[in-house]
């Protein structure tokens, strides 16, 4: 079942002689449950084109379709809402609160929903992500992969539609990334969760179950 597709996606910054065209007329579709793997050298528009199917940024023309909705239909405030409740994001540099703990920083997405926290889901993931001694922590007692797993859980408590990982490892040792993919993987397949994942590794590009190669704002 088609669970994400991009039409004709397009991404125009500046104008004239300064115009950059990031992302140039894309189109794929992702399964559900698929993990894909989105590689490309500095500046070829894949990090750019992860923000606007994540509804990070909108586009100069094209359209995205999460679960069958034009996400690029809704009004910014809509926008916002179902990003929350439908696309789990995970970032490089984690973007954790600093002034919350593990599982504040992990239910955040539940406490500005305004949803209950299923404790049983938040205690799995917990279990999962090897975080159930360092529950209470802040981000500053924590290492990077450790926060980069909170990063995780808190992409997966919503249960969203799909996830999107903007290089997740790209600030984590060798070691520390295979296990961050690994942990990735195991998510994906045991909570049939739809991944897309940027990345510029492709040892760890390679664990993906199929590579979107982005050059120049283009699919090669």
């Amino acid at each position: 079942m088609e669970i994400l597709r991009v039409e004709n996606l397009t991404k125009i910054y500046g104008k004239d002689k300064n115009q950059v065209i990031a992302v140039n007329n894309v189109s794929f579709s992702v399964e559900k449950g698929e993990f894909v793997a989105v590689v490309g050298s500095s500046g070829s528009g894949k990090s750019t084109l992860l923000h606007l199917i994540g509804g990070v940024d909108r586009p100069t023309s094209g359209k995205v379709f999460i679960d069958g909705k034009n996400i690029y239909d809704l009004t910014d405030d809509q926008l916002a809402v179902f990003r929350r409740r439908h696309i789990g994001l995970i970032y490089q540099f984690y973007n954790l609160i600093p002034i919350l703990n593990v599982v504040e920083n992990i239910t955040l997405p539940c406490e500005l929903d305004g949803r209950r926290v299923s404790k049983s889901k938040l205690n799995e993931l917990l279990q999962e992500l090897d975080l159930e001694d360092r529950k209470d922590h802040l981000p500053n007692e924590l290492s990077g992969g450790q926060q980069q797993r909170v990063a995780i859980g808190r992409s997966l408590i919503n249960n969203p539609a799909i996830v999107l990982a903007d290089e997740p490892t790209g600030n984590l040792d060798s070691k520390t990334s295979d296990d961050i993919v690994n942990l990735l993987r195991e998510s994906n397949k045991k909570y049939d969760q739809t991944m897309i994942m940027i990345t510029h590794n492709l040892e760890l590009a390679a664990k993906a179950d199929r590579i979107i190669k982005i050059e120049d704002g283009k699919i090669v």
